[in-house]
């Protein structure tokens, strides 16, 4: 653990991610290691400006290209000033969303733009997380949680349960592609149950 740990957290909207990344974190820390919660888009200052403006307004107010070096530019302030860091130090770092949502939601929503977003992946992010973590849920059932929180941030959420049965199935493919790092949780269970089961993965990785 000298050299840290990156862990990250996916998923369609609404299938319970941040409330187990939090929850994990916590559990870490109770254990005594020095964790690190975060976030994507956000989690530095340049990155939660960027944040304010992928994921308010109109869902046509970007192209899927420009978003991509929005959320590319986001990633690289992220990794400069909290994540490299703070595994420098030895600390756990727990991200809800990266490099893998951007995969998703920018390299398959409006087109076939993956190549794209792993090309720049490839150029500006030095690493990927050493374990991520899918909650995967339901579509539908993810969109009406999502929805019900009423918040200021519901641009992609405003394309519609069709997008996220698109990217439910996205996720689910990527998970098989880097099955060395993935573990798929069923978000279907009761958060406690999830959270059981997201120890259970981890406590074998993190000693």
């Amino acid at each position: 653990m000298n050299q840290g740990y990156f862990i990250s957290f996916e998923g369609i909207d609404g299938s319970g991610k941040s409330t187990q990344a939090k929850r994990l974190a916590q559990y870490l820390t109770d254990q005594g290691h020095q964790v690190v919660l975060t976030r994507e888009p956000g989690g530095s200052i340049g990155a939660e400006e960027i944040r304010a403006l992928v994921l308010q307004g109109d869902p046509d107010r970007w192209s899927a290209e420009t978003e991509i070096l929005l959320f590319t530019a986001a990633r690289r302030d992220h990794m400069e000033r909290t994540i490299l860091p703070a595994l420098a130090a030895g600390k756990i770092v727990i991200t809800d969303r990266f490099a893998d949502s951007t995969r998703m939601y920018q390299g398959l929503s409006r087109g076939d733009l993956r190549g794209l977003v792993d090309r720049l992946h490839d150029m500006m992010i030095p690493r990927d997380p050493d374990c991520t973590i899918l909650i995967d849920m339901d579509p539908d059932v993810g969109l009406t949680r999502a929805k019900s929180r009423h918040g200021t941030e519901e641009r992609f959420e405003d394309f519609g349960v069709d997008l996220q049965r698109q990217m439910r199935q996205g996720f689910l493919a990527l998970a098989r592609e880097f099955s060395d790092r993935f573990h798929v949780i069923d978000g279907m269970q009761d958060e406690t149950a999830v959270h059981d089961d997201v120890l259970r993965k981890m406590t074998a990785l993190i000693q």
